[in-house]
């Protein structure tokens, strides 16, 4: 069980109490936890993965009305939900104060049953993000500095772009999926820096590709693959300019049926072709998917310009670089030291909270709070330092009071309904999230309603919809038999419309939910396999998202760069 020593620590192996299967603690890890005060956890990386996301509701909207001015707002809680909700004029506003909902911490009972009794009885804030920079889109979700945008979730600096998620400093795009600096694009993912890409993936520094997989520098290409610096190629055959554009005549997609067509045979073409072990760039020392920019940092996903970090996903890239997060998921920017969090940024010091942001300094177990220090077990807070339960406390009354609370978890831990338990270190339990399962950590990692409800998970049950089917409202081809969370049905916004005349595209026949999902496919689950290079001869091994027994020839960095470059 003992494997190593570095600096004194030694590896173990350790049995997750959620799934039963067997991790490892490295030596590096124990220092950390040692560094930050924290007992080493008691679940898996993919189960405290799927915890934190089980608070993760970035795509379900729907309609509230604000428990404070009355007024309709569009929330991310349900009405089947506990939770208060104001709009976010109100809970940002200075009408209410959330100290005024603090209560007595209670010794006879889990720490973690009086947090949660506070979170029902405190307002929340209606969606996340920066409101008062958003112009015309306010159907968005963890957004900031948008202008006529609908329906985009987790993104930044973008204009009349609608169905996007993981969009930044992006231009009349539309249906996109982890997408910067681009324009004029449209069924993409992980797509950067390109103009008027179509239906592609993993491209870097395009513009005028259809079809494309893992291309860069290129442009005016169709169902092509691994290309660099490379025009007028269809299916990775070269053609002068004249004999692409007399070619593509015959078949550029403007139905549905040859879209359809058109993915089957580019992605029978992908597959012929070797894939490097991981995406990203200009990496030093990093593994999972999807990484740039960053330096030691492993077993991550969808992360960027971080540092000495372990288990994250969706890190947003700030001024400057972010370092030493552990089990962290969603935002981050500018900050340093966050363990077993989601949504908090511009902090440092912060575990197991959920949204909190703006100079947060040394908090722990606390939600919606915003620009505080030294919080323990606090809800919609704002401003302040020393409180727990949302109650004020001198600097010696608090600290005294957070050792005997976290003696007390120890002591008499907060035990689920599968008999989990959650002392001091332990994100808060998947049951007590005010979020179904399957509108939250669902999309990465599926579930059926069977399975969810058997692991103790919660189940929304979808918004009873009963939509009349005409010119402006259709029918999802899914029909919700699929597990995409669809919508049933679905409409076309006025600039939607345009673009798809623009570029003479079918209307789709897929809800956004649905289409989404169809992206989201497209990448590699957040799960690392060990494998070996399989260029003939190489001996070098890593850790990649590609299951073994998927298709694709997986080469390493070296061979990819020698078959491509």
């Amino acid at each position: 069980m003992m494997l190593m020593i570095i600096m004194g620590y030694k590896s173990k192996i350790k049995e997750c109490q959620n799934c039963k299967g067997s991790f490892t603690i490295e030596p590096d890890d124990f220092g950390f936890y040692e560094k930050i005060k924290v007992p080493p956890p008691t679940f898996c990386p993919e189960c405290r993965l799927i915890r934190r996301l089980a608070w993760y509701n970035e795509r379900s909207l729907h309609k509230r009305i604000c428990a404070f001015c009355g007024e309709s707002t569009i929330a991310v809680y349900s009405d089947q939900s506990p939770i208060i909700v104001y709009c976010n004029t109100c809970w940002w506003g200075d009408s209410w104060d959330a100290m005024d909902y603090g209560i007595d911490f209670d010794p006879s009972r889990p720490f973690l049953e009086q947090l949660f009794d506070l979170m029902h009885k405190v307002p929340a804030v209606s969606r996340f993000g920066l409101y008062t920079s958003l112009v015309n889109s306010e159907y968005t979700n963890m957004v900031g500095y948008l202008k006529n945008c609908y329906l985009i979730t987790h993104s930044d600096y973008d204009e009349d772009c609608a169905y996007g998620s993981n969009l930044t400093n992006s231009k009349d795009c539309i249906d996109t999926y982890f997408v910067h600096k681009c324009e004029d694009c449209y069924e993409i993912t992980n797509v950067h820096k390109s103009y008027n890409t179509l239906f592609s993936v993993d491209c870097i520094n395009c513009y005028n590709l259809l079809f494309c997989k893992n291309c860069t520098g290129c442009s005016d290409c169709f169902g092509s693959v691994n290309l660099v610096n490379k025009k007028y190629y269809i299916f990775n055959e070269p053609n002068t300019k004249e004999e692409y554009e007399e070619k593509l005549k015959g078949i550029y997609p403007s139905t549905n049926e040859k879209i359809a067509e058109a993915w089957d045979k580019a992605q029978k073409l992908w597959v012929q072709y070797p894939q490097k072990y991981i995406r990203g760039i200009k990496n030093t020392n990093v593994s999972g998917d999807y990484i740039f920019n960053c330096k030691n940092v492993k077993d991550s996903y969808i992360t960027a310009k971080l540092e000495d970090s372990k288990y994250c996903m969706l890190i947003t890239p700030g001024e400057g670089t972010n370092s030493h997060f552990y089990d962290f998921t969603h935002f981050g920017m500018n900050s340093e030291l966050l363990y077993e969090s989601l949504m908090c940024g511009w902090c440092s010091r912060v575990k197991f909270s959920w949204f909190t942001t703006v100079s947060g300094q040394d908090i722990e177990y606390s939600m919606w709070c915003i620009d505080n220090k030294d919080l323990f077990g606090c809800v919609g807070v704002k401003k302040k330092r020393y409180c727990i339960l949302n109650k004020q406390y001198t600097k010696e009354e608090y600290e005294i009071l957070r050792e005997k609370i976290i003696k007390q978890m120890n002591e008499m831990p907060y035990i689920d309904k599968k008999g989990r338990v959650y002392k001091y270190g332990e994100f808060f339990p998947t049951e007590a999230s005010p979020f179904g399962y399957n509108e939250t950590a669902h999309i990465y990692f599926p579930l059926t309603k069977t399975q969810i409800l058997e692991r103790g998970y919660i189940w929304r049950e979808p918004d009873e919809r009963n939509y009349v089917i005409n010119e402006k409202i259709k029918a999802c081809e899914h029909e919700g038999k699929c597990m995409h969370n669809c919508s049933l049905a679905f409409r076309f916004i006025p600039s939607e419309l345009q673009f798809y005349k623009k570029h003479n595209l079918p209307l789709p026949k897929l809800c956004f939910n649905c289409r989404h999902a169809n992206r989201v496919s497209q990448t590699n689950l957040p799960k690392l396999y060990h494998r070996k290079c399989m260029k003939e001869g190489c001996q070098n091994e890593f850790e990649t998202s590609y299951a073994p027994e998927r298709p694709e020839t997986i080469f390493c960095e070296k061979c990819y760069q020698q078959e491509v470059y």
